[in-house]
């Protein structure tokens, strides 16, 4: 049995935790591989950020000392995987340091850029290049896309792409669920990239003008839309796949720089899996998850207004694009695709250590 420590930056009500690491726990323990988790920020932490709350200073600390009580029990470990990063605002070589042992970096965003551009630039001279240290000492690379995957492989040939998926033996489409008068417009995400959704404040105005338009905003913080019924629910991973199957459409807006094309199509994804039809920004990952067969790109006002009459429009073009967005789902971007590819990844490190 290979015994591998899961370094998570959060949670399990991360997206991150639960798609990235832990649904693969016993798929992997079938192929030979025990996988224990252990996280930094915990889901308090996560409820206060998710809540717009202070976060708790002694709760942060006592996330870090945990964090250094699991890193000396390496011995019990053959192999580490560290998702996103070992400690915040601290330096590569002090996260390489801290892990004593081999280890697979795991990302699904573009975190490099993370002290480069934003609110955290200021701390570009000291960890500007914090991830790249990072990548370059990891034994293997598992990235979320093809550019974040393609980032890698100039810092460490070992790197792989391995995209963020769905279990499909949950993920059920439930088509009666969206018989209604009203044209269903869904969005899931957090309240960081619920922002997104100013993009479509036009383009929903005006098609509320011409019928009933309900938008749908799971997880975050819905704009307000002039003409369209809009609806905030709080996610729960309990219901959010019964929600998702309330969708006539399934929508990711996105802007168009290199932090966006970073970034995994997940909801996508997860739209898809249910049978839900897309409508998209044609940014990053996003071009790769969606053909015509499955959905529509948009890239300014007018296209997705185009494409939601389009949608609207004609039901049997609804129900096509979603079968073939569930079987494109189950090809591609499902757990039991995946959890071959990655147990084979951990077992190639671990023989390479």
């Amino acid at each position: 049995m290979i015994k591998v420590l899961g370094l998570a930056l959060y949670g399990p009500l991360a997206a991150s935790h639960r798609y990235r690491l832990s649904q693969y726990v016993l798929g992997l323990e079938k192929a030979g591989i025990q996988l224990t988790i252990y996280s930094l920020l915990n889901d308090e932490y996560l409820r206060w950020r998710f809540s717009g709350g202070k976060i708790s200073v002694p709760n942060l600390l006592l996330s870090s000392l945990n964090r250094f009580k699991e890193l000396a029990k390496f011995h019990k470990y053959d192999l580490a995987i560290l998702q996103c990063e070992l400690f915040p605002f601290l330096p590569g070589f002090f996260e390489k340091a801290c892990i004593h042992l081999p280890y697979i970096y795991d990302f699904d965003d573009a975190f490099y850029l993370k002290y480069r551009i934003g609110r955290f630039s200021l701390a570009r001279n000291l960890l500007g290049n914090k991830f790249d240290r990072v990548i370059e000492g990891a034994i293997s690379i598992t990235a979320g896309n093809h550019q974040l995957a393609q980032y890698a492989s100039n810092l460490n040939i070992n790197s792989n792409y391995l995209p963020t998926v769905v279990d499909t033996q949950k993920y059920i489409p439930n088509i009666k669920s969206r018989n209604t008068n009203v044209f269903n417009i869904g969005w899931i995400g957090t309240i960081s990239t619920s922002v997104y959704l100013q993009e479509l404040i036009d383009p929903l105005s005006k098609l509320g003008l011409e019928c009933s338009v309900r938008l749908l905003v799971i997880g975050g913080k819905a704009p307000i839309i002039p003409n369209v019924e809009v609806i905030e629910i709080n996610w729960l991973e309990a219901t959010e796949i019964e929600l998702i199957n309330t969708f006539d459409v399934g929508v990711m807006p996105l802007l168009d720089t290199e932090w966006e094309r970073g970034k995994c199509a997940f909801k996508l994804i997860q739209y898809l899996a249910c049978s839900v039809p897309v409508i998209a920004s044609p940014v990053g990952a996003n071009n790769v998850v969606v053909n015509e067969t499955c959905g529509l790109f948009a890239s300014n006002s007018k296209e997705w207004l185009e494409s939601f009459r389009i949608i609207r429009d004609n039901k049997m073009l609804r129900q096509e694009m979603g079968s073939a967005g569930r079987e494109r789902i189950i090809s591609n971007y499902s757990l039991k695709r995946n959890v071959p590819i990655f147990s084979e990844i951990i077992t190639k490190a671990s023989h390479n250590k």
